[in-house]
């Protein structure tokens, strides 16, 4: 089989591919190049590319949609009053006091107009770049499967995160760091842990790779002891000469084929993170953008500063998390169970001048032309209060039915909000947008077919946004 044949039936190519991490780095190759084509002879791709990188600001718990980019004046009239509703929601807690406004001032921002809160006063500047969507829906009112959704379009664990998706789709950049890195909360990783990162059925080099903020950002990349370069260099090469061994006696295996490819980069990448995670080269004025040196915004100001750098070095998907585990007390992530104010008050201040400046260094530098910016929540929060039946308390619990993310960068409308919920901001009222729609959203800035992106997996044509999702044309410029 010529396996250059663009032409050749789609289950001989699924057959060659499978064949190896070879064949995985040709067809990466050709997708590049604009020669992959699909079964019928149409091209795999979706046109000209507008991103070539993205990255993601994840905040989990759930942020209030109400309280930061979805003003509902109606909300302020009736707040105190009862919803009068028969439907039982779907809440995490079960409980529907009454109606409550927003803790936060709203106001039109920019030229734009956009109206947003104070809850994030510094990247309101921004307005004029932000792309929001206010009329998103999912599917779980529950975190762990609203997070797996987030991230990879079903509820359950197991399937490819969007990250891993855009690894094994268009590869990394560079040949020294991974194409996906997770820049997780420095209080502790979300809910579900490594399991919203995975690479799923797909090759194990597209799972995300845990960088943290420090002088070590990748654990256990240089050896305990300090050994030669002589001797480094002979225990690769042995290393590498057995597992090849292995590989040819037993054929390929995924598993085996991602650990020489990780041993491969894990060796570039010991020259390579110490440069990219030390900040020397960057101005006092930068690291003063970032807040890197205040306590309440060093983690999330080193983070993004990071993530900046990681893409420069030719990252494809930098994700980084606003938020920790789900419970404890006080609480270290967005989930404002029992006091909207309070705890949004203390999250905000720690991303809002990092993301703020990320935004603006990116403009400075021309990146926001070709990168793409994710501000995104697992759901928002109800416009009733969780409490007792007669009373308006300060917490609000989990909604499913409609709640806000916004995007920048990459060829999206700025300034511009896009969909609408209902005079309370419980429902959708129109053009609501699902994760997959979301996702085929996104993968159309990279230049990508959602249905065309692919991977045979136990009888099945996989895609990240299952048999669903459709691309959202009117949030592109």
């Amino acid at each position: 089989m010529n396996p250059w044949n663009t032409s050749m039936h789609r289950r001989d190519w699924f057959q060659w591919v499978n064949r190896g991490v070879g064949a995985t780095a040709a067809l990466a190759m050709l997708a590049r190049d604009g020669v992959l084509r699909a079964a019928d002879g149409s091209p795999a791709n979706n046109g000209p590319a507008r991103a070539k990188r993205a990255i993601q600001i994840c905040l989990v718990g759930g942020l209030s949609h109400l309280d930061s980019m979805d003003y509902k004046p109606e909300l302020d009239r009736l707040h105190g009053k009862t919803l009068n509703t028969t439907e039982k929601p779907d809440i995490f807690f079960g409980q529907m006091g009454l109606l409550r406004k927003s803790d936060w001032a709203f106001r039109p921002r920019g030229s734009s107009g956009l109206v947003l809160s104070e809850l994030f006063p510094n990247i309101a500047e921004q307005a004029d770049l932000l792309t929001v969507v206010r009329s998103m829906v999912t599917e779980s009112a529950n975190h762990t499967p609203a997070l797996f959704f987030e991230n990879s379009g079903f509820e359950f664990n197991g399937f490819p995160s969007m990250g891993s998706w855009l690894s094994y789709g268009l590869g990394s950049i560079a040949d020294d760091l991974p194409a996906y890195v997770v820049l997780p909360d420095g209080r502790g990783g979300p809910n579900g842990g490594a399991s919203n990162w995975t690479n799923g059925f797909l090759p194990g080099q597209n799972q995300g790779v845990v960088f943290h903020a420090g002088t070590h950002p990748v654990r256990d990349l240089n050896p305990i002891s300090s050994v030669s370069q002589a001797e480094d260099v002979a225990t690769r090469q042995t290393i590498d000469w057995l597992n090849r061994r292995n590989l040819e006696r037993h054929g390929h295996e995924d598993i085996l084929s991602a650990r020489i490819q990780s041993y491969e980069l894990a060796a570039k990448m010991q020259s390579s993170v110490p440069l990219v995670s030390e900040f020397a080269d960057e101005t006092q004025a930068t690291k003063d953008l970032y807040g890197i040196d205040q306590p309440e915004t060093a983690d999330m100001g080193r983070r993004c500063l990071l993530g900046r750098r990681l893409l420069e070095k030719g990252v494809r998907f930098v994700q980084l998390y606003s938020g920790g585990p789900i419970a404890g007390s006080p609480r270290t992530s967005w989930d404002a169970h029992e006091n909207v104010f309070e705890n949004h008050s203390l999250e905000a201040k720690r991303i809002d001048q990092p993301v703020a400046a990320l935004l603006a260094d990116l403009k400075a530098r021309g990146m926001l032309d070709d990168t793409l910016v994710l501000f995104t929540t697992e759901f928002g929060r109800t416009p009733f209060a969780q409490s007792a039946a007669d009373m308006a308390g300060p917490g609000r619990d989990h909604n499913r039915y409609a709640f806000s993310t916004w995007m920048a960068g990459a060829g999206l409308r700025p300034g511009f909000a896009y969909g609408e919920s209902d005079d309370i901001g419980w429902k959708v009222a129109n053009n609501p947008v699902t994760w997959h729609d979301l996702h085929a959203t996104i993968l159309h800035l990279f230049g990508i077919d959602h249905e065309q992106l692919v991977y045979y997996h136990n009888g099945i044509h996989r895609r990240l946004t299952n048999v669903h999702g459709h691309v959202v044309h009117d949030l592109i410029g």
